[in-house]
């Protein structure tokens, strides 16, 4: 009886870990004055989509976010063909460039 009691028991703690809340990290956006030129001049509806991602990563980073190697800025926001290139200081994301796929890096 004892180790069928310890099975329930362990099977109900990783039930409790997995269902634990994660704090979330909450980000402000701040974007470079040449983004907000930059995005401007884009079509409406491409300028919309990646104004949807960059509004998602105040959300614990939440989209195609990759860490850059041996290059400035250190992030990367994948949006279709477009690449926008941030950096993350604290609690601020610093949005430094929008680029297309072909010219990014």
């Amino acid at each position: 009886m004892s180790s069928l009691r310890a099975r329930r028991i362990a099977i109900l703690s990783r039930r409790r870990s997995l269902c634990r809340i994660s704090r979330w990290m909450k980000y402000r956006v701040r974007y470079a004055q040449a983004v907000v030129k930059q995005l401007e001049k884009m079509s409406p509806d491409v300028a919309r989509r990646i104004r949807t991602k960059i509004d998602r990563l105040t959300n614990d980073l939440a989209g195609d976010v990759k860490r850059l190697t041996n290059y400035s800025p250190e992030y990367r926001l994948r949006v279709g063909d477009w690449r926008v290139l941030f950096n993350v200081a604290g609690d601020m994301v610093s949005i430094e460039r929008i680029s297309h796929r072909s010219d990014a890096y």
